[in-house]
């Protein structure tokens, strides 16, 4: 069962919580005492104010006789697969009104087809096929704030290299720039790429993304080799605001990227 489309997963998983109380007509306080949880708390999950624990759901699944409707919520607002310091991203991005992010390496997550994800994380050490197709849902959920009603506004700026990177081999790689095409066409996505003539720019030294909050305060997401970074440090988001001002410069307009993402698509064709 999908999260409702264009809200968060996490006021999805309470609206549905609320939805089957209400079918059984009971109280918070009901519903609270059969989970071992005070009504107080079980409001708190319904309006999406409190993180939902697991035990909370596997005993909500028992008390209201269901067969895994709420954990195929809950497992949305908590992909296992994914490592623990990233899962506070999804929630930032969920909220954000702009997102702006460079990547030196690969698509970026938000832009990715499940194709290009699924080559991708399936270079993950010790990754089994399971985890793979958990991790492909979750970064497709991710995309659906792009679904919204007010989605929010998303630069991206890519490194040339990206588009010369065969992932998932020829056909893969074709889907997705045609996919990268397609979503330019977005009004809330703007995709930037940076030539190679650019040469040595700050940003080879590793992607980031830049979120911005309705209360105007920014959190970063900062990648590395072996694990990554979620940050609200004022001086952190300032250097990296300066670093994408300046990678930015040298990439392409608009107008320009999508000619040269159309020639690179071209030259996978078969």
């Amino acid at each position: 069962m999908p999260a409702e489309p264009g809200l968060p997963p996490e006021v999805a998983f309470g609206h549905k919580l609320r939805e089957l109380r209400h079918s059984q007509k009971w109280s918070l306080e009901a519903l609270g005492t059969r989970v071992g949880y005070s009504g107080t708390m079980v409001g708190y999950f319904e309006r999406a104010k409190r993180p939902v624990p697991e035990s909370f759901v596997a005993m909500a699944e028992a008390a209201l006789g269901l067969d895994g409707e709420l954990a195929a919520l809950w497992k949305e607002i908590n992909p296992k697969a994914a490592p623990k310091w990233f899962r506070a991203w999804p929630k930032i991005e969920t909220a954000a009104r702009v997102i702006r992010s460079w990547e030196p390496l690969l698509v970026p997550g938000l832009l990715q087809t499940s194709d290009y994800a699924r080559a991708v994380l399936r270079g993950i050490p010790g990754a089994t096929d399971e985890e793979v197709e958990e991790l492909v849902s979750a970064r497709l959920q991710r995309q659906r704030i792009f679904d919204r009603a007010s989605p929010p506004m998303y630069a991206a700026v890519l490194d040339e290299g990206i588009l010369h990177r065969p992932i998932g081999g020829r056909q893969v790689m074709r889907e997705q720039l045609g996919h990268l095409a397609t979503l330019m066409d977005h009004p809330k996505i703007a995709i930037q790429i940076v030539p190679f003539e650019a040469g040595a720019t700050t940003g080879l030294l590793g992607g980031f993304a830049i979120a911005q909050l309705p209360e105007a305060k920014d959190w970063a997401y900062l990648e590395s080799a072996s694990s990554g970074q979620v940050t609200d440090r004022v001086d952190e988001i300032r250097t990296l605001n300066v670093i994408y001002d300046t990678i930015r410069a040298w990439a392409h307009p608009l107008h320009v990227t999508k000619d040269v993402i159309r020639d690179m698509t071209a030259r996978y064709e078969p």
